[in-house]
């Protein structure tokens, strides 16, 4: 009804944390020989931020063509050396939207997604950004917690279309034959479609997918979410599924949060959802960063895409959708495990919080749209 048709043969596989995501994406991207597209919000100072930038640099000078779109305001933080070696080495490095006075309409509509694409065959996609805060393996609050996919299989077409889109908004070109969009035979069992949303070109679509597949469920929803600050309708979807039975598990960031807005504003959020027996847990580790949503273990959302107004309405984003049992299986069961490493908020806790703590919620209020 919403996006690309779900095609067939596709493979997935899941990487949790610095030390598996950045060396299978390095991996690839050194052994490129047709193509790199390559699309980022956050894309900061530091070791891993001179590691892809190097990478980059060594295919573009070997004469494969890179493509690299990096938001405007995710990427402030990078070092121009870094963005300059890539340009100079051959790379094509854009900024999406930067900051100019006739573009001011558009300063709040950002890139937040999170695509790599090689030879038009290996895609990558997830919540993880070029920082180091990603290296590592979640092991203490300098090193957050996150899950990217490695996907091999027709539907890395979609992937590349996604890239496509902002490339032409960006650049006006479309890169559009063989290299980039080659002929892709089933590699594994999996459906899947890659389901993308923006403002300029649907930005409903990604509020309504979450919406029906919430509307949808019938035994059981977990989802874990940097960001929870949904809307009116979805926390009545989701109150909704809860009076009809549904499980509702809500796996949320702790005392380690990058944003201390987005926690206050999120915090008011929980009454109605705790008070018709949501279960909602707090990561004690470190920053959660994970976006995951599986739905009656059969059908599993992963990608850029948080649970907010920000993502689902103003960012452009980028979700891919599964649907397999056994995969769904298997991302419950790394759900279940950070749930290990959590603390349960009950509505007697939530009821009874501070006073301090409902007026800073109430001063957020007319802010929410925004987080």
């Amino acid at each position: 009804m919403l996006g690309p048709s779900i095609t067939q043969g596709n493979r997935v596989t899941a990487l949790h944390n610095g030390d598996e995501i950045f060396p299978d994406m390095l991996e690839a991207i050194r052994g490129a020989s047709v193509s790199i597209t390559f699309e980022t919000y956050v894309y900061w100072s530091g070791r891993i931020g001179r590691e892809f930038a190097d990478a980059f640099s060594e295919r573009a000078r070997a004469g494969v063509p890179v493509h690299v779109i990096l938001d405007w305001a995710g990427s402030v933080q990078m070092d121009t050396e870094v963005l300059t070696q890539m340009q100079d080495a051959g790379a094509r490095v854009h900024r999406y939207r930067p900051l100019r006075w006739y573009h001011l309409s558009r300063l709040n509509n950002r890139t937040h997604r999170k695509i790599l694409v090689v030879d038009g065959k290996v895609g990558f996609s997830g919540g993880v950004g070029i920082a180091d805060h990603w290296k590592g393996r979640a092991q203490d609050p300098d090193h957050w917690r996150d899950i990217h996919f490695r996907v091999e299989g027709p539907v890395v077409a979609q992937f590349q279309a996604a890239f496509n889109d902002n490339w032409i908004k960006t650049t006006g070109e479309v890169l559009n034959d063989a290299s980039y969009f080659p002929p892709l035979e089933p590699v594994g069992r999996l459906d899947a479609h890659m389901f993308i949303a923006s403002p300029s070109g649907g930005g409903e679509s990604m509020h309504l997918m979450y919406l029906m597949a919430i509307a949808a469920a019938a035994e059981s929803i977990d989802l874990a979410a940097s960001y929870f600050v949904p809307d009116e309708l979805l926390v009545d979807a989701l109150v909704a599924a809860l009076q009809r039975g549904v499980r509702l598990r809500i796996l949320l960031p702790g005392p380690h949060i990058d944003s201390e807005t987005v926690k206050i504003a999120s915090r008011g959020s929980w009454g109605e959802l705790l008070r018709h027996g949501a279960e909602i847990r707090l990561y004690q580790p470190t920053m959660l960063h994970t976006k995951l949503l599986v739905v009656d273990s059969e059908f599993v959302s992963v990608g850029s895409t948080n649970f907010d107004m920000r993502s689902l309405k103003l960012n452009d984003e980028a979700s891919l959708n599964v649907y397999d049992t056994a995969f769904a299986g298997e991302m419950t069961r790394a759900f279940e495990e950070d749930l290990e490493r959590s603390e349960l908020c009950t509505w007697e806790s939530w009821r009874t919080r501070p006073l301090g703590e409902r007026i800073s919620e109430q001063l957020i209020r007319p802010f929410r749209s925004q987080l």
